[in-house]
């Protein structure tokens, strides 16, 4: 199969994954105020888990049709980069000051949890065949779901509550017709569908790429992948930020970001040779710390909630992401496997 070929095989799951991105974030968004949902935990639950699909997708694929343990990690674990890379194109938008002046301190909670998943990841990956196993599965893999779970409940119960404290802020939900709500939901669950599909077309692009440019299939996975794969978070970012809601733009990345660190252990779970991390190369640990370095400078702009801004475009938050971000794309591109 020719590179060029290749190549507009990858710009059709771009455009289908991205075209899909904007349909799911502008159908979720009239589904809550049909409902009444808040944008925040629509954000985090709801759009991350979708947008998400393509990892979801790609990581089964890789790691059952294509046998490529490599692909399917360094594309989770590159989103988890590539979602923290958009939040500097989130604060260069924010143009009157750093979006973390104004975003909430709800999403403390959430990069928390994605701390912690992170660091079992990066843990495991370090351990390699060492790591204890049941059956063919690490015994990472039910600790990182059961993290995910209690991530989810627990930021919902704290947006409640911060709800609660502000109930006369609240906006009462807008009445929507029957047939208006039916037909979002068809929109939102077909746009799904197209992003599942292109999404398990992927990982034999990528690897076929892979080998027409004698590069990786870490560094495909980490970063042509990863790229693609989160077109649909930042499609909803976008959308969210032209909606004037910023919480629901950071809380779709942060909690994409949650979410793919469980799709490791769905991955786990289909790859039937022993534990996946195991098999994976060490240089995805590189990726899983860089993950943790860069959420950690996102938790560091939440507190601190900087004012100044580098070059009048970035606040210095941002700088430090796009220095990780470049670091580690170099590191596994001299990566051999």
């Amino acid at each position: 199969m020719t590179l060029t070929w290749l190549v507009v095989q990858l710009a059709v799951c771009a455009v289908l994954i991205g075209r899909a991105g904007y349909v799911l974030s502008r159908s979720a968004d009239r589904l809550a105020l049909a409902y009444g949902w808040g944008r925040g935990w629509v954000g985090l639950a709801l759009l991350a888990t979708v947008t998400s699909l393509p990892e979801l997708a790609s990581g089964i694929s890789a790691v059952t049709f294509v046998d490529a343990p490599n692909l399917a990690v360094g594309n989770a674990l590159g989103a988890c980069v590539i979602n923290l890379l958009f939040l500097v194109v989130v604060d260069a938008l924010q143009r009157k000051q750093p979006m973390y002046r104004e975003a909430s301190a709800t999403h403390l909670l959430s990069a928390g949890f994605g701390v912690v998943m992170l660091g079992f990841v990066a843990l495991s990956l370090l351990t390699g065949a060492r790591a204890p196993a049941v059956l063919h599965v690490g015994v990472y893999s039910p600790l990182l779901l059961a993290l995910y779970l209690l991530a989810l409940r627990g930021v919902h119960g704290h947006e409640r509550q911060v709800m609660a404290d502000a109930a006369a802020a609240l906006v009462p939900a807008t009445p929507a017709p029957p047939e208006q709500t039916r037909r979002e939901w068809r929109a939102f669950g077909l746009a799904a569908l197209v992003v599942l599909a292109a999404g398990s077309w992927l990982p034999q692009v990528a690897d076929g790429m892979a080998q027409a440019l004698g590069v990786s299939r870490s560094f495909v996975g980490t970063v042509l992948m990863a790229v693609v794969t989160t077109l649909p978070e930042m499609a909803v970012t976008l959308g969210a930020l032209r909606l004037g809601a910023l919480d629901m733009a950071i809380g779709n990345l942060l909690g994409s970001n949650l979410f793919n660190v469980a799709i490791l252990a769905v991955d786990d779970a289909f790859y039937v040779r022993g534990p996946l991390l195991a098999d994976a190369s060490a240089v995805h640990a590189g990726t899983a710390v860089t993950a943790l370095v860069m959420t950690g400078l996102v938790i560091i702009g939440l507190v601190m909630r900087p004012q100044g801004r580098a070059l009048r475009v970035l606040s210095w938050v941002s700088v430090g992401l796009v220095a990780a971000y470049v670091v580690n794309a170099a590191l596994v591109y001299l990566s051999k496997s």
